[in-house]
């Protein structure tokens, strides 16, 4: 199972519009837009703090990942605010099929989301600038010391680190809807 290190920021309408600029000017190679619907299950062995299941759909592919916190030793030597997680995914078709499969062993949808996406390559780290209906993020997914480079890169936007996952913002702004809590565009 590899390990996803990754560290977030809350956004501004402002910050984003200055890094739409800066990324360029600093070296950025954009890779693209999306707008993804991600869905995230409840059930037996899945706690929606140290380990997750989620299935994103996103330009016509649907995939599956298991995501598990590293235990407190085995993050003692990195920065706080950075996340290190076990992750695996596999691309799953249909996603529906899927859905199915994991309801008969009540493993359920609990939350969706939907996010738009903008990604850039930047200094041997991924740059994702996230849309959701409660507001603006930005990741930055590499090795430590990359992700470090890269903030100094973006110092001049003068970013807010978010500790919270997707999903535990979505719990915290997200609108029940039967069983499930749903952070969605309006159509």
């Amino acid at each position: 199972m590899k390990i996803e290190i990754e560290k977030k920021f809350r956004l501004t309408s402002e910050q984003r519009v200055m890094l739409d600029s800066l990324l360029p000017e600093v070296g950025a190679t954009f890779r693209g837009k999306a707008f993804e619907e991600n869905i995230i299950f409840a059930g037996q062995g899945l706690d929606q703090i140290n380990r997750i299941l989620r299935l994103r759909r996103c330009d016509g592919k649907a995939i599956l990942t298991y995501k598990e916190r590293l235990t407190y030793k085995e993050r003692l030597d990195s920065d706080r605010s950075v996340r290190r997680r076990r992750e695996v995914e596999t691309e799953v078709a249909p996603p529906e099929n899927m859905i199915e499969i994991l309801s008969t062993i009540d493993v359920v949808p609990m939350l969706i989301y939907e996010k738009h996406r903008t990604t850039w390559d930047l200094a041997n780290t991924e740059v994702t600038v996230d849309e959701l209906s409660f507001g603006l993020f930005m990741e930055i997914e590499g090795d430590e010391d990359a992700i470090r480079n890269v903030e100094s890169l973006l110092d001049r936007v003068e970013l807010k680190v978010e500790q919270l996952t997707y999903h535990e913002l979505v719990l915290k702004h997200g609108t029940k809807n039967g069983e499930v809590i749903e952070a969605r565009f309006k159509a």
